[in-house]
């Protein structure tokens, strides 16, 4: 008897290491990488000012440093490593996101593509780079978000994508919500249209199977708080309720570790952040970390705010003049721990 509870105790240990072996952490990250275009003009978008003539005098070796540095601020990201995906929004078209693989060390590891051009009116879309190794795509699509009539406006896109990881299946969403420029009050209807739609895509999903995995990254223009977050995409604040299959705003627990992935005016903003379903956090095989410091605050990402004190993201450009710095916004990150691929 004795021997037996020797031999089960040895099989659990042994059990118990090789889980521990096999289990391995995969980086997400999102990043608005602020105007990410190449230097020519498309004459079917309003980019002439991103150009060698332009007002902005954008050139071939600007758009090589921003490469290099947007590179270092996401393998800084998933400490090192390359990430499994990486949400990005603010790219002219799939030729930029190309040229962040082929001028970077991002060329040493099999990055996947998923890119359209979208109806934005400047040419910016999102667009997703993803491992090869461990994310295997199923399908992808792209949720058009506009409205057509007197107050009508074409938005970018927002990237579906449906694929597994440890040979489980789980559904993302990028997303780059419609801006505030021109005004608070005049634009939030459009990003409350954005977060029906998504919705509805969320809503569809669940129906279909209640134990779907949802990741939902982007930048929202808007802060967890608002309507659009927490009333019509229901993304309710970490740890969310009982239900499995409720939206959690992983960026809530985010304020504490930093003061915000956006600054304007003095005043710091979430923006940019990062939403799953609840049985993501404890699904055995596929587990978001909800511990993990959201926020990617580092220092060469930041510079002093002269006007407002303290400190701001150190951004490509200051209205019409370069400055030289990487983006106006902070990417954001979350870790999983998953069972490798068979």
């Amino acid at each position: 008897m004795q021997l037996m509870v020797k031999w089960l105790v040895l099989f659990s240990l042994i059990f118990s290491l090789h889980t521990a072996t096999a289990q391995q952490t995969n980086t997400l990250v999102f990043y608005n990488v602020e105007n990410l275009f190449d230097t020519w003009d498309d004459p079917l978008t309003a980019d002439e000012e991103f150009s060698p003539q332009g007002t902005k005098h954008w050139t071939s070796v600007r758009l090589t440093k921003k490469l290099q540095m947007l590179y270092k601020a996401i393998i800084a990201a998933s400490e090192g490593q390359f990430p499994c995906i990486i949400g990005l929004a603010e790219v002219e078209n799939r030729w930029v996101v190309e040229q962040l693989i082929a001028q970077t060390p991002l060329r040493k590891i099999h990055y996947g593509i998923i890119h359209k051009d979208s109806p934005d009116s400047r040419g910016i879309d999102v667009a997703l780079l993803y491992r090869k190794d461990i994310i295997k795509p199923i399908d992808f699509d792209f949720i058009p978000v506009g409205k057509i009539g007197k107050n009508g406006f074409q938005s970018r896109d927002i990237l579906y994508l449906k694929a597994k990881l440890s040979d489980k299946q789980f559904h993302l969403y990028v997303n780059h919500w419609p801006s505030r420029s021109g005004g608070y009050t005049e634009t939030v209807a459009k990003r409350e249209l954005a977060a029906t739609i998504l919705r509805s895509q969320v809503n569809a999903l669940l129906l279909d199977d209640p134990n779907t995995r949802i990741v939902i990254m982007g930048d929202f223009n808007a802060a967890p708080s608002e309507k659009c977050i927490s009333t019509i995409l229901k993304a309710i604040p970490y740890p969310g309720d009982d239900n499995l299959n409720s939206l959690v705003n992983l960026s809530t627990l985010w304020g504490k570790s930093a003061d915000g992935t956006i600054r304007n005016g003095g005043q710091w903003e979430i923006f940019d952040q990062i939403i799953c379903t609840k049985n993501l956090l404890t699904d055995p095989l596929i587990q978001v970390q909800s511990g993990v410091k959201g926020i990617c605050n580092y220092n060469f990402l930041l510079e002093a705010d002269k006007t407002y004190l303290g400190s701001k993201p150190f951004r490509t450009y200051m209205g019409p003049t370069y400055h030289g710095g990487t983006s106006d916004h902070l990417p954001v990150k979350i870790q999983v721990k998953s069972f490798p691929l068979k």
